[in-house]
């Protein structure tokens, strides 16, 4: 069973930055593609950004230039650097793996090799 683990996350005021890791254990696979996702309170969870163990990102319009994610050093891992805060960033922010690149097109094997952490709540005050 993959376990997918998140820190980082707390509050900081608008204009700030924080750092967000992620790190997965447990996998037989190594795993393609990471990413983040978050969920503000009345929204569905949105897609924020990715990168594969190639080291190809990809980012969603809301966040390009302010966010920037990363892989490593450490294996499964993956992080988001977060800048020039808004409040409207405010939000539980979720950990993805993806070993198969699933989530990028790739064939699909099943929901049960699409893995998720528990979250980490941000919070940008104005």
């Amino acid at each position: 069973q993959v376990h997918v683990v998140e820190s980082g996350g707390g509050s900081v005021q608008a204009g700030g930055s924080l750092k967000l890791s992620c790190a997965a254990s447990g996998s037989a696979f190594p795993i393609y593609n990471m990413g983040w996702y978050r969920q503000a309170a009345g929204n569905e969870r949105e897609f924020l950004a990715s990168i594969t163990s190639d080291g190809d990102p990809k980012y969603a319009d809301s966040v390009k230039g302010r966010f920037t994610v990363s892989r490593g050093p450490a294996k499964d891992t993956v992080h988001l650097q977060m800048s020039n805060l808004k409040p409207e960033d405010t939000a539980v922010y979720y950990c993805n793996a993806d070993p198969f690149g699933q989530r990028l097109g790739a064939p699909k094997r099943g929901d049960e090799y699409d893995y998720w952490g528990q979250g980490t709540q941000v919070t940008v005050s104005s």
